[in-house]
């Protein structure tokens, strides 16, 4: 084996423990300055449902430890949102160095983008969804019923609503990137369009409540953000063969470069002679 080879592999793996340890390391430290906090988060993550609740209504926790170990969750949540982009940067300058000029261009834009957007997608669920999908729970309660979810159900149930729609958002970003590879063509997304919008209530039905304005609320935006992603893409693939095209585009030599050109020869045929 070279041991030159042997020993780039072992510094990268090093540097990539060091990547890994300061990510973590900052996670830690920010969930330290949330952590007292951590009631306050939780109770903010609850609004919508408690916002929604009948007067006196409250959320209940149905096993001992529960009180702690939830706040202690939704804080290490926040801590990881507010932590996200110093670990994306750790890892975008650990593959870095090992990517074309133009690897950088297209996928710099694409992570920074699919940050955004998931974070688009939560705040969606949040300010939107949620009040809609609470009222519509606390709505049909039968009379003489009293609305008290646990603590623990109501973030495993607000998790699964964030990663949904973040994932939702997440879209155009797939469209983009498979057109841009060449590995699907922008006209066959095209006609992939009625597959799309049946696709996207079926999975509103199956991640939302079964009402029909949260189906909607998750069906629609995913429908708008493929074809968002299928204009985008057409775009960007139209701009790429165009650029192609004109670097395959012969172009003669001005006369500076003509001149220098003919410098260059006859010093070499001096250099021959």
């Amino acid at each position: 084996m070279n041991p030159n080879g042997q020993e780039t592999f072992i510094s990268h793996l090093l540097e990539l423990r060091d990547r890994l340890l300061r990510a973590v390391v900052a996670w830690i430290l920010i969930f330290a300055c949330l952590f007292p906090w951590a009631n306050d988060l939780y109770t903010l993550l609850a609004q919508p449902m408690l916002a929604k609740l009948p007067q006196g209504g409250q959320m209940i926790a149905t096993e001992v430890v529960t009180p702690f170990f939830v706040p202690v969750k939704v804080t290490l949540m926040a801590a990881f949102l507010v932590c996200l982009p110093y670990i994306l940067y750790q890892a975008w300058a650990f593959v870095a160095p090992g990517l074309y000029s133009h690897e950088r261009r297209f996928i710099l834009p694409l992570v920074a983008s699919s940050v955004v957007l998931f974070a688009c997608g939560m705040a969606f669920a949040y300010f939107l969804v949620f009040p809609v999908v609470f009222g519509f729970i606390v709505g049909i309660a039968p009379q003489g019923v009293a609305v008290m979810t646990d603590i623990g159900k109501y973030l495993d149930f607000v998790i699964t609503l964030f990663l949904a729609f973040g994932i939702t958002f997440e879209v155009p970003i797939v469209v983009v990137a498979l057109a841009v590879m060449g590995l699907v063509e922008v006209a066959m997304f095209r006609q992939a369009r009625p597959y799309v919008i049946v696709g996207a209530f079926v999975i509103g039905a199956i991640f939302t409540p079964p009402d029909v304005v949260s189906q909607i609320m998750l069906a629609v935006p995913l429908w708008l953000l493929y074809e968002l992603g299928v204009l985008v893409a057409s775009w960007l693939v139209r701009k790429k063969t165009l650029d192609t095209a004109e670097a395959d585009t012969y172009k003669p030599l001005t006369e500076e470069e003509l001149e220098a050109e003919l410098d260059r020869i006859e010093a070499e045929d001096k250099k021959t002679g």
